[in-house]
């Protein structure tokens, strides 16, 4: 879309004013704007989505602004009820933007599952102690097996999901990891890689582990037990990097305070989780509108920052000798632009339109520098006048609202 994503004066506007104008630029009908007055779900579709539904809950949905992604302009939809996160986050954008914008990718939309192995031990004879040395032949014996039928447990899995496969996706990868000593017995663990394509994929995925499950047990012997896909979908990585001059960023010592709120995030997990927790403030709220798991992008977000056995920060802020500040993120974002609630919910789709994004790998590179923005925010605040100055104005507009009742 042709739109500048610099919407001075914005805030100021009425609601009403705001999706008049919004409704102008991606061309919405009065059914649509009609959607995102109502939120874009009936109750009896409702129903149909969970179980034991009794009503509906509300949340606002907002823009950001002053996005510049790849040298493009977006306008970012985001869905949350806490007070400061898109203003911050359009303020932390608008910086960005005037040092050239963020720069951002996504790999290959690949998630993992995984198959679960299950060896019962091995019987020792009266007066042999083998059993360990059996055990491990036999895990390694296993293992080869399955390395050996890679190609057609392969195409197996292809065949649950021809029309993925049509389109380009489908399984991309398998390998086996040995666990001898568990407090349940030995076992074996196969992973299988498969590309997703513009889904989330969760349930391809977990369809074609169910497909290859049986002919892996014939293979092994073993007992195939879980058979599911892991949330940690670390082939699935998204990050942003940004450069900000000394004179968007403030100043030279503006940058230094920044960097020095970083480095306590790195080596102090309790810092750490907060830090980590802001990036996901601007993440979870666009993953919310376009209709997309916020609980499994969390889940493998903070999976991802404690990877090595530790806690860490999913950004990282520098100072170039220059003054200048660097920032960057990485993190896994399994996003999907069809399927799922992003092809239920009327509002999502809305801004999957708003966002005119082409693939899932788009969505999550968009994603990662809007966490990357949140971050920006959050650290500028808390170097310079705190975090509650910004934080707690918004919150008055939410007292007066509450006195009104």
């Amino acid at each position: 879309m042709d739109y500048s994503s610099r919407l001075e004066g914005f805030y100021k506007l009425s609601p009403g004013q705001r999706i008049e104008w919004l409704a102008q630029i991606i061309n919405l009908g009065h059914v649509e704007v009609d959607d995102l007055l109502s939120g874009g779900l009936g109750l009896e579709e409702a129903d149909r989505l969970s179980e034991n539904v009794v009503g509906l809950f509300d949340l606002p949905f907002g823009i950001a602004a002053n996005f510049t992604i790849n040298d493009r302009d977006y306008l970012i939809p985001m869905v949350t009820e806490e007070p400061s996160v898109i203003a911050a986050c359009s303020h932390a954008a608008k910086i960005v933007r005037a040092s050239g914008g963020f720069h951002a990718r996504a790999a290959d939309p690949v998630m993992v599952g995984q198959i679960q192995l299950i060896f019962e031990p091995v019987q020792e004879l009266p007066g042999e102690s083998n059993k360990l040395a059996e055990t491990v032949a036999r895990l390694k014996a296993s293992h080869n097996q399955i390395l050996a039928a890679k190609t057609e447990l392969l195409e197996l899995a292809n065949q649950a999901q021809p029309n993925l496969v049509r389109r380009g996706g489908g399984a991309r990868d398998l390998w086996v990891r040995e666990f001898f000593e568990t407090r349940i017995g030995p076992m074996l663990v196969l992973y299988l890689a498969f590309d997703t394509r513009d889904a989330m994929g969760a349930n391809m995925v977990n369809t074609a582990l169910e497909r290859i499950g049986p002919h892996v047990a014939e293979l092994t012997g073993a007992r195939v037990h879980l058979r599911i896909l892991t949330n940690l979908s670390d082939r699935r990585l998204a990050s942003a990097t940004c450069r900000i001059t000394t004179e968007a960023i403030g100043g030279a010592d503006v940058a230094r305070l920044i960097v020095e709120a970083q480095v306590l995030a790195e080596v102090d997990h309790y810092r750490a989780a907060t830090h980590n927790k802001g990036i996901m403030n601007g993440i979870d709220a666009v993953a919310l509108a376009t209709g997309n798991d916020f609980r499994a992008i969390e889940s493998g977000a903070h999976a991802f920052a404690a990877r090595d056995g530790g806690y860490h920060p999913l950004s990282m802020w520098e100072q170039a000798s220059n003054g200048d500040l660097i920032g960057s993120l990485e993190l896994p974002l399994a996003v999907g632009i069809v399927g799922g609630m992003t092809k239920l919910h009327r509002v999502a789709q809305i801004a999957l339109r708003i966002l005119d994004v082409k693939s899932s790998q788009e969505l999550a590179a968009v994603m990662a520098a809007v966490g990357l923005a949140q971050n920006l925010a959050a650290l500028r605040a808390l170097a310079t006048d705190g975090i509650q100055k910004g934080h707690m104005k918004l919150h008055a507009r939410r007292r007066e609202l509450e006195n009104q009742e």
